[in-house]
């Protein structure tokens, strides 16, 4: 038998346990940790006074929940451990994996519980809740890959095929795939992005799995093949933690416009990193090759083939997943001009394509980003890229801001 309460005491969650930590409890006492990182909390003070035993199945799950959370600038700091459980945590070699207080007393003496963001600003935007820090950084160049115009047709031919570099930008977007032979990768042109030089896409095939090349420093020419899309560099000029203001989610459309007010600049490139509360994307299910274009002379997003080529959701998914999103926006689709404009689809003023990868806490911490975004391309499980849509709400954050020139 166990019994389980969760406090709050001076901004932090404790939970208090008491009964038998083991096979029987375990699973559940994960979902119980799993709900609190879900709901943005990074440390946890675990106080085992009234815990009488815990097995290796009960360690595991600490050292489980402990290992996400460090990676997310987090812990579980255990408290007011017997005896009798202090030597398990010994005998299993496991206790130097954790904070330990004999008291709350001493705990909330030791402080320093999460990683806090050197020189941050707090605003609320539109009842968006931010703390960002502004940086030092030239404007960044956007530059075009190949031609959306003849995309509706579904008209590519090995002759669009254009050839990027992997060291040529270090973030982009567009339709891409991965090969030497136009015969092979051809027929797999798919939403893609590239995240510090690395490509990411969803080949568009019945049943796609997403394919990626790490950038390797070693090789820094080998090459993506794309239809269109986008590329942009390099330094962010401004990096924002965000959350809703209200306790809330953020939606796409909600996030976009909040960030020209963070921002001067007519353009921004943007990169996130987000928690989903609900994924609305939409991805090609075939590739827009003359081989296949439509018999019936209409084009792919015309009602009578969009559903032959388009997956397009029906309610929001992925809850929970971590987003990372790669795009660009137009603080005035209007007044900027057709150049900016081509980069845009029809009606938006932004365009993002995003990987959805396996559930992970994230740090809420600003100056460790550029490390986030690395461990979450080079470690997480990425399920599909996708165009995503304004709907797409989000639980929080961190998203880097590059100020287009102009």
């Amino acid at each position: 038998m166990l019994e389980w309460t969760v406090t709050d005491e001076r901004g932090l969650k404790w939970v208090n346990a008491r009964g038998r930590i083991d096979g029987m409890t375990s699973s559940r006492i994960q979902g119980e940790f799993m709900d609190l990182i879900e709901n943005g909390n990074r440390s946890i003070v675990a106080d085992l006074t009234d815990v009488t035993y815990i097995s290796s199945a009960g360690l595991r799950v600490f050292l489980v929940v402990q290992k996400q959370l460090k990676k997310a600038g987090g812990e579980i700091i255990l408290c007011g451990l017997s005896p009798g459980v202090m030597q398990i945590f010994e005998t299993a070699c496991l206790l130097s994996f954790f904070r330990v207080g004999s008291s709350k007393e001493e705990i909330m003496a030791g402080g320093n519980f999460e990683e806090g963001s050197t020189g941050a600003v707090s605003a609320e935007i539109d009842g968006i809740s931010f703390q960002y820090a502004q940086r030092q950084a030239a404007p960044g160049k956007l530059v075009a890959i190949g031609s959306q115009e003849k995309l509706p047709s579904a008209a590519y031919t090995e002759g669009d095929v254009v050839a990027v570099r992997a060291e040529d930008f270090r973030f982009g977007a567009g339709l891409a795939s991965l090969g030497d032979r136009y015969e092979e990768y051809g027929e797999l042109f798919g939403e893609s992005l590239i995240v510090d030089r690395s490509l990411f896409f969803l080949p568009s095939v019945r049943r796609p799995a997403v394919d990626f090349m790490l950038f390797s420093e070693e090789h820094p020419g080998m090459e993506y093949r794309f239809l269109h899309g986008f590329g942009f560099g390099e330094s962010f000029r401004y990096v924002a933690f965000f959350e809703g203001g209200d306790g809330g989610f953020v939606t796409l459309d909600r996030l976009v416009p909040a960030l020209f007010k963070l921002s001067e600049a007519n353009v921004l490139g943007i990169v996130f990193l987000a928690e989903s509360k609900g994924v609305w994307g939409m991805h090609l299910k075939r590739s827009p090759i003359a081989e296949n274009s439509p018999e019936n002379g209409k084009d792919i997003f015309d009602p009578a083939n969009f559903p032959e080529w388009m997956h397009f959701p029906m309610e929001p998914g992925d809850i929970n997943n971590v987003v990372l999103g790669v795009g660009v926006a137009l603080r005035d689709r209007e007044a900027d001009g057709p150049q900016a404009r081509a980069f845009l689809p029809s009606g938006g003023s932004y365009h993002i394509h995003a990987g959805i990868f396996s559930r992970e806490p994230l740090s809420r911490n600003i100056d460790t980003f550029e490390l986030e975004l690395r461990r979450v391309a080079t470690e997480l499980e990425v399920f599909r890229v996708e165009h995503l849509m304004g709907k797409t709400s989000f639980g929080n954050g961190i998203v880097g801001l590059i100020e287009i020139e102009g």
